[in-house]
């Protein structure tokens, strides 16, 4: 759904001034939070009923088809892109769309937290499917091509050491569509290594051996909006589309196959 934001703030003025706050108004034009209180009249008004007896039925617990774990860019919007609804997608996300490598000592391991929604995901949840999607344009990955670091970003220097594997293979020569950018082809090389990473976990690898468990590598094209799926055998990413979606189920029973 494309909001139309100048519409939306038209409807939570008028809600606002049939309230009485008229004078809020003129203290909120140009401020950002407008956008997201509009948003919630907007929603409360035109689509909370619809969704309302969605989530109720989400109260007495998730079942999610699939674990997806994509970057925090604003851009990058899940649920519109794969056109899912709420429960549908238990979403992690962080800077470069990163996995840390296993590392059984939790103890001296700062990056819990990926950790925990990869378990919760495997062992409460039970997905069948764990997606990695990059996009192109990802500045986590320009600041890893470019070294160029402040003082400020400090932390962000340090997450992006799980991005260096990639990084090495892209200066070495990983070929990924020369027609890319180089920053959009570390990108996708990217999405590869995270596959990589997520296979360390002892939980991940026998799922995979045992075939209840598949892994799969997406990356979105800001400029096309299209969505490329990552194909092992060739390490090229294709086109989600009519035509592509075939092969694509075709290479996913085959891989689920005992």
């Amino acid at each position: 759904m494309i909001v139309n934001y100048s519409k939306r703030w038209r409807i939570g003025d008028r809600i606002l001034k049939e309230a009485g706050v008229e004078f809020l108004i003129k203290k909120w034009v140009g401020f950002p939070m407008k956008k997201l209180i509009n948003g919630i009249i907007n929603f409360r008004k035109n689509f909370l009923h619809e969704y309302r007896n969605r989530f109720s039925k989400l109260v007495a617990g998730q079942l999610p088809d699939a674990l997806l774990i994509t970057c925090c860019d604003s851009r990058v919007v899940p649920n519109i892109l794969v056109s899912t609804n709420p429960g549908d997608l238990f979403v992690l996300r962080n800077i470069g769309n990163l996995v840390p490598p296993y590392q059984a000592d939790y103890q001296h391991n700062t990056d819990t937290s990926v950790v925990a929604a990869i378990e919760f995901a495997v062992f409460t949840l039970k997905v069948s499917d764990i997606i990695i999607c990059g996009h192109s344009e990802c500045g986590a990955v320009s600041a890893l091509l470019d070294k160029q670091f402040s003082s400020d970003n400090g932390a962000l220097k340090t997450w992006l050491k799980y991005a260096e594997p990639a990084y090495k293979k892209f200066q070495q020569g990983l070929l990924i569509d020369s027609n890319l950018a180089p920053h959009n082809r570390l990108s996708r090389i990217n999405v590869i290594q995270q596959l990589d990473h997520l296979q360390t976990y002892p939980c991940i690898a026998e799922r995979l051996q045992a075939g209840t468990l598949r892994t799969h590598g997406w990356w979105f094209d800001l400029a096309t909006a299209n969505i490329y799926h990552h194909e092992p055998e060739t390490e090229n990413f294709i086109l989600i589309d009519d035509k592509k979606a075939a092969k694509i189920f075709s290479m996913l029973f085959r891989k689920s196959s005992p």
